[in-house]
């Protein structure tokens, strides 16, 4: 559990951020690609980009995903302007910032003069990273812009009708709770974080999983703290943010014939769950993924299995079929994949 504790001086300096950047969307999409498991609200996501990784994404996949690129760019909201940012970090900042982040497929020899903070290995780094951008990240940014300044608009509707307490407690209820003066925040680890008037900015993300993470600036210690917060947390959600890009394509197909919500779901059972954790994963109650998994299953397009005292969900080969079909379909331009 994180406790973060607010003084009044707090309360009056909590903002909320635009972005933390392309950058660092596209480090943390970045990933969601290569990483094990992976968010399952990301996982159409990861049919379109997956196969896109090449050598030049190696150096930037082989590190941590608890890099703080944000210290390292400044948060800039250009990706010319977060390059330059980090290029130019002081070496003192860079040293500490990637000391921690090597991965068992580090190159150790880049690794060690990463750490150096020599420049041709930043210069590795910072094209690794532009890479990364222009590959997955950079071709839906405006899409991805708009949702941000949704998510940002309603907390700042929020923060006018309800105060600032009000949006506290509500920027994400199911892993963030207010209980005054004290933010606690579901944490891997305990920790007790006392802000002492520096205020704290909250910062929506879009490939950020769970739970929320608090950044420091390592070359401002007296500046705002930020909690940076996941915006994407169900495949519902999820379903709306890639429709736009999915439109008049499969997945368009496979939504008008079952229903957004029930599309959603077969989608979010392509990874075995419970009742419980579909109901998580669409957002919803437990009833109403009850209700959404009965149909499917009447559908044979799933199975439910008792597991002790839980059901688990799992497509059946008509529900995979449907769904590879609907993902692998051919769009204007754009060749199926093999």
């Amino acid at each position: 559990m994180l406790r973060i504790h607010f003084t009044a001086d707090d309360l009056a300096r909590v903002r909320v951020a635009p972005t933390l950047g392309p950058l660092t969307e596209a480090f943390l999409g970045l990933h969601q690609l290569t990483g094990p498991g992976g968010c399952p609200q990301f996982r159409p996501w990861r049919r379109r980009f997956s196969r896109r990784i090449g050598e030049e994404l190696r150096p930037l996949a082989s590190l941590s995903p608890h890099l703080d690129l944000g210290t390292l760019t400044k948060r800039d909201t250009t990706v010319e302007g977060g390059i330059d940012r980090l290029l130019g970090t002081p070496d003192r900042t860079f040293r500490l910032e990637v000391a921690d982040v090597a991965t068992a497929r580090t190159d150790p020899r880049w690794h060690a003069a990463l750490q150096q903070g020599e420049l041709s290995a930043r210069r590795l780094l910072a094209d690794s990273l532009t890479a990364c951008h222009d590959l997955t990240v950079g071709p839906q940014w405006s899409r991805l812009r708009t949702h941000l300044d949704a998510v940002r608009a309603d907390y700042a509707r929020t923060l006018l009708d309800g105060g600032v307490e009000q949006l506290l407690a509500t920027a994400h209820p199911q892993r963030i709770r207010w209980r005054a003066p004290v933010l606690e925040v579901d944490y891997p680890r305990d920790n007790e974080v006392r802000l002492e008037g520096r205020g704290l900015v909250l910062a929506p993300m879009v490939f950020l999983p769970d739970p929320p993470v608090l950044l420091t600036d390592g070359d401002e210690p007296q500046a705002p703290l930020t909690l940076a917060i996941p915006t994407v947390r169900d495949v519902l959600t999820a379903a709306t943010l890639w429709s736009e890009e999915e439109n008049g394509s499969g997945r368009h197909s496979l939504t008008a014939l079952l229903g957004r919500t029930r599309a959603a779901a077969l989608d979010a059972v392509a990874v075995s769950c419970t009742t419980t954790e579909l109901a998580h994963r669409l957002n919803v109650s437990a009833a109403s993924a009850s209700q959404h998994a009965t149909v499917l299953r009447n559908a044979n397009l799933i199975t439910t299995q008792r597991r002790g005292g839980a059901v688990l969900h799992t497509l059946t080969p008509l529900g995979t079929d449907l769904l590879n079909r609907t993902t692998t379909a051919r769009t204007p331009g754009r060749e199926a994949p093999a």
